[in-house]
């Protein structure tokens, strides 16, 4: 007797023979089989990757410091007086051309130069020389209006503390070196940035660039020494935070033009390309070179650009809004860099203002390619010589105006009294040296002599005995 799972695996198998066949004797429509299109189909239109023209802006970006300027008008410097006659006896042998009177009730107060000072000799046998004006009848120490009046500490410890400051050691650790108090070692720091800054904004003006790299870094908090969060999350909370340094300096001459501290925001670029601008010659618009923050677009924007009527596109109608462009001179290139666990993945080359042309020919004069690597070469400096901005340190400053003030001593240090390796100058002929040395081949060169604003290189002490004028000289432009 057959068993009935036969059966049923017979009729399992005349269904799928039923299955295959049954589509062969199926009627087929009366259209016949779908004609194939003879076009091919075109394939879906790609987003271009070339930059839009910028149509610019119905407004012009604000800038607070550009707004307080208009409102407050500086009062003009008063008339400079006519030099005094040089009078019939033997010539001075002491230069008194950078000293001026300080008194306020004198016709020569602040101006260099003018023949009213006579040196006086040293009363009572002191270190400092007086002067003499011959105008008001006055007198005044030489080193009246410097860090050193009014101290009793000796000079040459003064210019070594600051010195070590200025080099990247600590405030406690130059005052245990030194056996000086901490306090008075910040009490000297105070006073020296004071000093140092106007000595900066009176030497950094009318600067001629053609290239500026901007860029910026930041301190290094303790949570992130100890572990107690990742980069990336420190990153975002840092973007509020008060540590960040703004610094903008010219790759041909390493002239550190702008160094600043405050948030990473759209109101601190527009401070940093405003100290820019106030630096350069007038009509200088140099190439800048940034990372990808968008800030630094708009602050350029706002600074160096121009209101301009756009056309009509139709015969009728009103005339369109003007327009808030760059000017034609402005170029503006940013190196965007990709970042995958902390390492560099790719790097991209965005021309925001001008056209790549116009960029590589400025940069092919000097043989080089779109970076930031003076810049942030300059950054990895300025985590070496500040203490207070290094990695992986205890000497963090608690408030701004304590980064702020030891980054103005390393400003003026770093282009006036620093020689730069790579800006030395070969002599005419070998000079012979003191001993059994090897003669003397270069000649040392800091950032402001290879930008044209001082002849020598600045000693410290020399830089904080220099007077400086309440205002512009014209004898000295």
């Amino acid at each position: 007797m057959i068993p009935h799972l036969v059966y049923y695996q017979l009729v399992i198998l005349v269904l799928l023979w039923l299955c295959i066949l049954l589509p062969h004797f199926w009627p087929s429509p009366p259209g016949g089989a779908p004609k194939i299109p003879t076009q091919p189909i075109k394939p879906k239109r790609r987003r271009s990757s070339e930059p839009k023209v910028f149509a610019g802006l119905t407004q012009k970006p604000p800038c607070p410091l550009c707004e307080q300027e208009t409102s407050d008008i500086a009062p003009a410097p008063p008339r400079r007086p006519d030099p005094m006659p040089p009078k019939n006896r033997r010539p001075r042998t002491v230069d008194t051309s950078m000293h001026f009177c300080p008194h306020t009730d004198c016709d020569y107060r602040g101006w260099l130069g003018l023949n009213n000072l006579r040196a006086n000799g040293h009363p009572n046998g002191g270190p400092w020389r007086q002067f003499h004006c011959t105008s008001c009848n006055g007198f005044f120490p030489e080193h009246h209006g410097t860090i050193f009046h009014g101290k009793q500490a000796a000079v040459e410890l003064i210019v070594r503390v600051l010195m070590c400051l200025a080099e990247g050691l600590g405030i406690r650790a130059t005052a245990r070196v030194f056996e000086v108090d901490t306090n008075t070692v910040l009490q000297w720091l105070v006073e020296a940035a004071e000093q140092l800054r106007a000595f900066s904004l009176y030497f950094l003006c009318d600067v001629h660039v053609e290239q500026l790299q901007l860029d910026e870094l930041y301190a290094v908090l303790r949570d992130l020494q100890a572990g107690e969060s990742s980069d990336d999350e420190t990153i975002k909370r840092l973007e509020r935070s008060p540590s960040w340094v703004w610094t903008a300096m010219e790759p041909q001459s390493k002239l550190l033009l702008v160094i600043d501290v405050g948030t990473r925001t759209l109101e601190m670029a527009q401070r940093v390309v405003h100290q820019v601008v106030q630096r350069l010659a007038p009509g200088c618009v140099p190439l800048c070179l940034t990372d990808g923050l968008k800030d630094y677009g708009t602050a350029l924007l706002a600074h160096f650009g121009q209101w301009i009527q756009p056309a009509r596109h139709r015969d009728k109608g009103p005339l369109p809004k003007p327009r808030w462009v760059p000017r034609p001179e402005l170029l503006y290139a940013q190196v965007v860099k990709s970042y995958r666990r902390q390492r560099i993945v790719g790097i991209n080359y965005r021309v925001v203002f001008g056209t790549m042309e116009r960029v590589q020919q400025v940069l092919s004069a000097c043989n080089r390619k779109i970076n930031t690597a003076f810049v942030e070469r300059l950054n990895l400096d300025i985590r070496q010589r500040v203490a207070a901005v290094g990695r992986r340190v205890n000497t963090l400053c608690q408030g701004e105006d304590g980064i702020r003030q030891q980054l103005t001593v390393y400003h003026t240090y770093y282009n006036f009294c620093l020689p730069h390796s790579s800006l030395r100058q070969p002599l005419p002929a070998p000079e012979i040296t003191n001993g059994s040395g090897s003669a003397k081949l270069w000649r040392p060169c800091t950032p402001a002599m290879a930008a044209g604003l001082t002849d020598h290189v600045w000693p410290l002490k020399e830089v904080l005995l220099y007077r400086v004028p309440p205002w512009p000289q014209p004898q000295l432009v």
